[in-house]
């Protein structure tokens, strides 16, 4: 379309963007806060600390330095105390600012400051840790374009907001420019880079009749799309709500850890005024007895122990997220590192989905491409499930496909139609019964060993005589063997196969795949009853394609969809969602669970430790103020750069694989394909 139709519109009010600016930029204010109330803590306190050196008698300049340190580390965590406090709950930020105060009025004034400079400090790291977790929510929100090239009825382009789209309307994407809503390509054609939604790392082919993701990046090749959902309800925007979501969920950990710093808080209190009178009881210095206490209570905070479990599931969140796996909760990622039986749908799950051709058996003196191409001729006119297939064969080798003449369908039969002159039947063995046709014993033989594999035969016959079989499947993943053998080298100790499908079909499959429990033949209710008892036996993760086992995915303690076909129901009815239509991801996510709860198992560990041994040695041989609050917020500080490391982009794990179909043993990473970001 010449540049000359491009109509740059007035729109009434600023753009998103324009309209988030002064929000981005309150934002970072706000982000920034924490960081300069650390720096400034900092500041009064070293100098202050340096003018008392040279001035021992503690002058009013020096004081009130220090009372502008007390006030730049302590205003946060005091109006945290008081919000707090006035909700009925105790928590760390009172312990602090008690401990502050307590230090203040002994005269050790450097004490106190430093302690509200380094729980600033570390206030700002958690607070910086957890915006690094929303930047990939952010990353996803700033994807969608603010700006489209609507298509005029007159066929003119104009520049519109994308918030002025309704569904129908036909946007011009030109090349590199952004999918502004979810829509279907009606004309042109080019490759397109989902990546920041799928996590594939190759652009993908897009035509006629495709479906692009909002957000997404075409490339080379101008389209026209038409608008099968306004901006709002895109999948982009569908899938960064849940992420919040799931950022803003707790697991069962985080709940725990929460509920236990209240009472635990409650009882420092109580534990250091306790170890204040009873000192002052044994004749122990009141000023003593009190700078101890303060230290119990410096000590004893579980500050460390509080962060543990956010620090390291909000990174583990933010992982997965961009590497195309959608977790909608901290306690999905968790509990997931702990399956050990997985249960999979076959079609679309372990098979792609849909039928493709696996062989085509020929007698002799005819050319395997010849019966292709008659057939595939054939197949263009007809309805059957199988005969798509049959064409799209074709199509990849490049075939071009001859008149059909006199085409007849027979129902539960096959059809007859005449090519290149010639009289020819494709259908099933009824058909060729029927017109006489003699099959050859090398053919019957293929036709049972196909029948054995699972697939489906198709019969042709040309001018009265035998001439070969197409046969088709749906096909195994090309991943699908791999991921189950690194799924039991992760320790998974029992996986299923549910299908509805026959059971020589089911058996093949798991063959093929290394499943060896099969449940074939399986009715809806029943494929429900077997993740029931699965679920009671041992608990179970459900993993299929979301488009027809949605309530097998809602039953199972975690369920997990292939987010390609059916991404949309995907996305209301599982726990976990792959979002690239790729197997890979699973055990990447189980891995990347298992890394997670082994990161807050580490910190809780840790955090007690410290914990346990600061307040051992202050109540044995009085450690020093100073000293406590090093130990105490050393350790929060640790914890939250060990959580931190969760957001490195891809968490690389080796399996060592058990010989599996007659291969040798070889030590291979498990890795995926590295994504945009």
């Amino acid at each position: 379309m010449a540049e000359s139709n491009v109509i740059e519109v007035g729109r009434n009010g600023p753009t998103r963007a324009e309209r988030a600016v002064p929000l981005e930029w309150l934002q970072r204010l706000n982000e920034q806060r924490l960081v300069v109330a650390a720096i400034l803590a900092w500041a009064f306190t070293i100098l202050a600390f340096g003018l008392e050196l040279l001035t021992p008698a503690l002058p009013y300049s020096v004081l009130g330095l220090y009372v502008l340190a007390y006030l730049a580390g302590g205003t946060d965590a005091t109006r945290e105390a008081i919000a707090d406090l006035f909700e009925g709950h105790v928590n760390v930020d009172l312990l602090m600012v008690l401990a502050a105060l307590g230090a203040a009025s002994l005269g050790a004034w450097v004490e106190g400051a430093v302690l509200l400079a380094l729980f600033s400090s570390s206030n700002a790291l958690e607070h910086h840790a957890l915006d690094r977790t929303r930047n990939a929510v952010q990353a996803l929100m700033e994807l969608s374009p603010d700006e489209a090239n609507w298509i005029t009825p007159d066929g003119s382009v104009e520049v519109v907001s994308v918030d002025q789209l309704q569904t129908g309307d036909r946007v011009l994407i030109r090349p590199g420019g952004q999918v502004p809503a979810d829509s279907r390509v009606v004309d042109g054609q080019s490759s397109v880079d989902q990546s920041a939604i799928t996590g594939e790392s190759i652009p993908v082919e897009r035509g006629v009749g495709d479906n692009l993701f909002s957000g997404t990046i075409n490339g080379t090749g101008a389209l026209t799309a038409e608008i099968v959902r306004l901006p709002s309800e895109s999948t982009l925007a569908k899938i960064v709500r849940m992420v919040e979501s799931a950022r803003d969920q707790k697991s069962r950990t985080q709940r725990f850890t929460d509920a236990f710093e209240g009472t635990y808080a409650i009882g420092v209190i109580a534990a250091s005024a306790l170890l204040g009178f009873s000192s002052a009881l044994i004749g122990s210095d009141a000023g003593d007895a009190f700078y101890r206490s303060m230290t119990l209570l410096v000590v004893a905070s579980p500050c460390a122990l509080v962060i543990s479990t956010p620090a390291a599931t909000l990174s583990g969140l933010a992982n997965a997220a961009r590497n195309g796996i959608l977790v909608k909760g901290g306690n999905y990622l968790e509990d997931l590192g702990s399956v050990t039986t997985v249960a999979f749908d076959k079609t679309g799950t372990l098979t792609v989905g849909e039928p493709r051709v696996t062989d085509i058996i020929t007698t002799s003196g005819i050319e395997e491409s010849d019966l292709l191409r008659q057939v595939a001729a054939i197949e263009s006119l007809s309805e059957h499930p199988l005969a798509r297939a049959i064409v799209d064969k074709a199509r990849q080798r490049g075939i071009q496909l001859p008149e059909v003449a006199a085409f007849e369908s027979m129902p539960g039969l096959g059809v007859r139609a005449e090519v290149d002159g010639r009289q020819m039947l494709v259908g099933a063995a009824a058909l060729m019964a029927q017109h006489e046709i003699d099959i050859p014993g090398p053919m019957r033989t293929a036709l049972d060993t196909l029948g054995e594999d699972g697939k489906t035969a198709m019969l042709v016959a040309v001018d009265g005589r035998a001439a070969g079989v197409i046969a088709a499947a749906d096909v195994v993943r090309p991943e699908a063997a791999q991921v189950v053998a690194d799924l039991r080298n992760l320790g998974i100790t029992r996986m299923v196969m549910l299908t509805g499908d026959n059971d020589k079909v089911a058996q093949a499959v798991a063959r093929q795949v290394g499943i060896d429990e099969v449940h074939a033949n399986l009715l809806p209710d029943q494929k429900l009853a077997q993740v029931e008892t699965l679920r009671r036996e041992v608990g179970v993760v459900m993993v299929g394609d979301g488009v027809n086992d949605a309530p097998a995915l809602a039953l199972a303690d975690i369920g997990i969809a292939m987010g390609g076909r059916g991404i949309d129901v995907a996305l209301e009815t599982a726990d976990v969602v792959l979002m690239q239509d790729d197997l890979h991801r699973l055990p990447y996510a189980i891995n990347l669970s298992r890394r997670t709860r082994t990161t807050i198992r580490w910190n809780i560990g840790f955090s007690l430790v410290v914990i346990v041994v600061l307040i051992g040695s202050t109540l044995s041989v009085g450690i020093p103020l100073p000293l406590g609050v090093i130990g105490h917020e050393g350790s929060t500080i640790i914890v939250v750069l060990n959580g931190l490391r969760l957001l490195r982009g891809r968490i690389v794990f080796r399996l060592q694989r058990e010989p599996a179909f007659g291969q040798a043993t070889t030590t291979m990473p498990g890795s995926m394909p590295t994504v945009a970001r």
